[in-house]
């Protein structure tokens, strides 16, 4: 099939089941209706907004991928502004059809309708694929983004620090509270 088969809408709360089940990995680990009122939201908030757009695409009619859109700056500390592509997913029967292409089409469309002069997005690390195509459309990597929780990177700091910092079992603010009260029992004239 050509590849004139792939058109470009903006979601609209119907297509958030179909959305669900395309970035079932890239949502919040919840219940399925969660993720799909989550979603719900997602796509209000994009029809609300200026700075965002939630373009779907479809190839003879069925969703075949999505992709999120939003103008932020580069960092927090580099201000310049950028159009982020978040989330570019296609479903797997409709790869190699121009999809993903046109996906990141709009994100390219976005920005020169808004007068932004970057875009930017995300692959997974271990998509080989996505990380390939992303560099064929001039992509190249910036910086690494990684995540954990916050438990997990509390208890690898805490373990990573010496033992004379930990107290050999205490915590800093019982380690001071007891020399406070050992300076108070010696002070002279008590």
């Amino acid at each position: 099939m050509s590849r004139t088969s792939v058109t470009l809408r903006c979601a609209d709360l119907a297509d958030a089941p179909v959305l669900a089940e395309l970035w079932s990995e890239a949502l919040r680990r919840a219940d399925p209706q969660e993720q799909v009122a989550d979603l719900e939201l997602v796509i209000k908030g994009a029809e609300a907004s200026p700075e965002q757009r939630l373009v779907v695409a479809e190839y003879d009619g069925q969703l075949a991928g999505a992709v999120f859109l939003r103008v932020t700056t580069i960092t927090p500390v580099n201000l310049e502004p950028t159009v982020q592509a978040i989330s570019p997913h296609v479903f797997p029967q409709f790869r190699r059809h121009g999809v993903g292409r046109m996906l990141m089409e709009s994100a390219v469309s976005f920005a020169e309708e808004l007068g932004v002069g970057h875009v930017a997005t995300a692959a997974s690390s271990g998509s080989r694929d996505a990380n390939r195509f992303m560099a064929r459309l001039g992509l190249g990597p910036q910086a690494v983004l990684r995540i954990a929780t916050t438990h997990a990177v509390r208890a690898k700091l805490n373990a990573q620090r010496p033992a004379h910092q930990r107290g050999a079992g205490r915590n800093l603010p019982q380690v001071l509270a007891a020399r406070r009260s050992m300076r108070r029992s010696q002070a002279p004239g008590r």
